[in-house]
């Protein structure tokens, strides 16, 4: 009988290395994520793929699934405990090795298979570790599933019936970069900028862009799991000034940033200007929807207001659709009513056909753009940005509040807003014209201006983006309303970034 996993052991005990720790906040919305022999270990794990293979097995899918792992110094043993785990529970446990997250998707496709639990931590610090699963490609588990789960592994309520197996897939990347690049080069001289902060989509990032005539220039593209310079997170500043930087120094037409596990991409124009993932959204919708009249483009809560607003979108008879933040939320919605894309302002792309298979790839979503600055061959990255009607955004803004206590503390913010609407009180100096409550709250007053509260899906902290279509004046004003707003809870901490 395998024991009950412990919210929390003392490491270098006799107890940690002989029972199950799984602090229960590791199930997020969508996702697993914990801090590694902090939060959970190794028995944890293997707790963990004992649940999945039992949850596949409730489900009536096949149990056969894909897995890999992200670069990082502990990524490789943890995804061994979760394939135990999961053999042990009757799954066929199809090991890609050392992958980028999309590339695990893919091969559900590849292989024919219809699980995946791609070993993670995505854009998190070292010392992070998750799992990103699903058992009905291309989506991937989203509440029901993980609240299910969470049932099963903390009560050890496991089918252990055994059958699993296990095949290794030897160089598997090489179908994967080939079903990327078999495809015609680009018509346009284009020099890009490939920066990956020494994570995992270093090994792939920089052969698939040059496969596709494209003049690379790398940056951080060597796999050093300390990840030395910054954190391999488009949405941090950090990141993407150095991009800047090097974009700037080289004469680049284009900057690209990958995340962690490759599945998303921050872009920065030849001027070196950052322009925030919705922005480039708009601008890709603007592009698919010129040679898709009528299409459908998802879009995640925290994004630009353009995507409803932009005279070219209407035009093109674009119908936006604003959902909740988060690749699970985002992916199932873009699949359910067939939107051609979805986007997501923390860089989450999802493509359908003819341009993609409805997951996030950060290699699908550059070759899009670099698709798109291909038909305009006598326009810069900048030219296309600059043609956006102007507003005034912030980056992703995340103030620390405690995963036990971040909830309760939203819920607090939304019935504030929403008894401030109701008196009629003004935000920033202006009414409130609505509040989207959808994921979050999103404050929207008589001026467009707009700021959103939600709770992060993977850390412990909250989310906070403006956006303001009037002047940076009011950006900054709406910053602070929001701002006093979550100031009236003493259980929320310092930002990671501000404007």
């Amino acid at each position: 009988m395998f024991p009950i996993p412990k919210p929390a052991l003392v490491p270098n005990t006799y107890a940690y290395e002989s029972e199950p720790m799984v602090k229960p906040t590791g199930f997020r919305e969508y996702d697993a994520r914990w801090l590694f022999g902090k939060e959970i270990n190794l028995m944890g794990i293997q707790a963990l793929g004992m649940g999945l293979g039992t949850l596949i097995k409730e489900y009536g899918v096949k149990p056969e699934l894909v897995t890999g792992h992200d670069f990082r110094a502990y990524s490789a043993s943890i995804k061994m405990a979760l394939i135990s785990g999961l053999m042990a529970a009757g799954v066929k446990v199809h090991d890609i090795g050392l992958a980028v997250t999309p590339m695990a998707y893919f091969a559900q496709f590849a292989l024919d298979v219809p699980a995946v639990a791609m070993v993670t931590a995505s854009h998190n610090e070292n010392g992070w570790t998750g799992v990103k699963m699903g058992c009905n490609r291309p989506l991937t588990f989203g509440p029901v599933e993980m609240t299910r789960l969470k049932e099963i592994v903390l009560g050890a309520k496991f089918d252990l019936s055994g059958g699993g197996s296990y095949v290794f897939h030897e160089n598997f990347p090489a179908i994967y970069i080939k079903d990327l690049t078999e495809r015609p080069k680009l018509a346009r001289k284009i020099k890009a900028v490939v920066a990956c902060g020494n994570g995992t989509a270093g090994a792939f990032a920089p052969q698939v862009i040059e496969a596709l005539g494209v003049d690379v220039v790398p940056l951080d593209v060597e796999l050093d799991h300390t990840f030395p310079r910054y954190n391999p997170n488009p949405e941090d500043m950090e990141m993407l000034h150095a991009i800047r930087d090097e974009v700037l120094r080289t004469g680049a037409d284009v900057g690209f940033g990958f995340d962690g596990d490759g599945d998303r991409c921050g872009v920065i124009d030849n001027t070196g200007d950052e322009i925030f993932a919705d922005k480039v959204g708009v601008m890709l919708a603007r592009d698919i929807s010129a040679l898709h009249p009528g299409a459908t483009f998802v879009v995640d809560v925290k994004s630009t207001g353009l995507f409803a607003t932009d005279p070219v979108l209407i035009g093109n008879k674009v119908h936006a659709d604003y959902w909740k933040t988060g690749h699970s939320y985002m992916k199932r919605r873009v699949n359910e009513i067939g939107a051609i894309a979805g986007f997501e302002k923390s860089g989450h792309y999802f493509f359908n056909k003819p341009i993609g298979r409805g997951y996030d790839d950060g290699l699908v979503s550059a070759i899009a753009i670099l698709d798109m600055l291909d038909r305009s061959p006598s326009k810069s990255m900048a030219d296309l940005k600059n043609a956006l009607p102007k507003t005034w955004g912030s980056p992703t803004m995340s103030p620390h509040c405690a995963d036990e206590e971040k909830y309760g503390v939203l819920d607090k913010v939304v019935a504030r807003f929403e008894a401030l609407k109701a008196q009629g009180a003004k935000v920033g100096g202006h009414d409130i014209v609505d509040l989207i409550t959808v994921n979050g709250v999103r404050v929207v007053t008589d001026d467009g201006t707009w700021g959103l509260v939600r709770a992060s899906s993977n850390k412990p902290e909250l989310v906070v983006v403006v956006e303001s279509p009037v002047s940076e004046a009011r950006l900054h004003e709406m910053f602070r309303a929001v701002d006093t707003v979550l100031r009236e809870n003493p259980e929320v901490g310092a930002y990671n970034q501000t404007i």
